[in-house]
This record gives structure tokens, sequence and C-alpha cells, in this order.
């Protein structure tokens, strides 16, 4: 845990390797995945091989940003303590017009107004100066 995570009270993700490089762009505004130039799939979480064709090249490019909810959860009573104040939430996996799938957040919709298919869009919340997290808000279209 970092200094800033100890601030904060909840854990952050390592600003570090592949995943650094991920927030970093969602620090300039951008939400990009990797996208493997062997098969062409874009892949979320990020990491070296892409697990369709096994090709180690790949580019980051941008997304869109828009989605629907896929699925999510209702926690009712959080394992980490840090997070008892936010009760009840709800984590959302966020299908992405790329096809990339992600943990996430709708964060102007209440967990009983979530429904399967709801667009979405990007929308990043800051937590440090060095950390914006990809969220999402609802979208019209």
């Amino acid at each position: 845990m970092d200094a800033a995570s100890a601030d904060r009270g909840k854990p952050l993700p390592a600003l570090e390797g592949l995943a650094g490089e991920f927030y970093r762009w969602g620090a300039q505004g951008e939400l990009r995945f990797q996208r493997c130039s062997g098969c062409g799939r874009y892949r979320h979480v990020p990491r070296e091989l892409c697990a369709h064709c096994g090709s180690p090249k790949w580019v980051w490019e941008g997304s869109s940003g828009r989605g629907k909810v896929f699925s999510w959860t209702v926690v009712e009573r959080p394992l980490h303590p840090a997070f008892a104040g936010d009760a009840p939430y709800a984590p959302v996996i966020v299908e992405l017009d790329e096809g990339v799938r992600m943990l996430s957040r709708v964060l102007d919709c209440a967990p009983d107004e979530l429904s399967i298919g709801m667009a979405v869009e990007v929308a990043f919340s800051r937590v440090t100066d060095e950390l914006y997290l990809p969220c999402f808000r609802r979208s019209e279209v």
C-alpha cells in the first residue's frame, strides 16, 4: 500500500508494468486497451501475450468508451473495512463496444436502478494526481 492509498483508506492499483500503462492513459482522459497485432482482438486486463492466438505483438488502441451493463452484484457487507461507508454499492461488469469486459461502477446510478443492457459511457474518477479510475455514467446511446 502506498501513501495515497493510506490517505484514502482504500486499496489502489499498482501503477507499474502494463497495468501502470493502462492507468497512465486514464490520467490523460483516454480509455485504451491492448489490441493484438496478430488476430486484432482487444484485451483487458493488460498482459504480454494474446490469450486467443498467443502473439506477443500488440498496440494500445483507443476505445469508444461506450458499452452496456453486462452484469453486477450488490455488496451489502463489504469485506474490506474501507468500503463499509459505501454500502450498499454495485460492482458492475461493463461490456464495451470493442468486446472487452471490465469491472467498474456506474457513478450516477443506484444499485436498484441498474439493468442488463443499460447503455453507459466512460467517466474518469480522479483518485490521486496520478490515478484516474475508469468508471461509467448512464448514456443515451
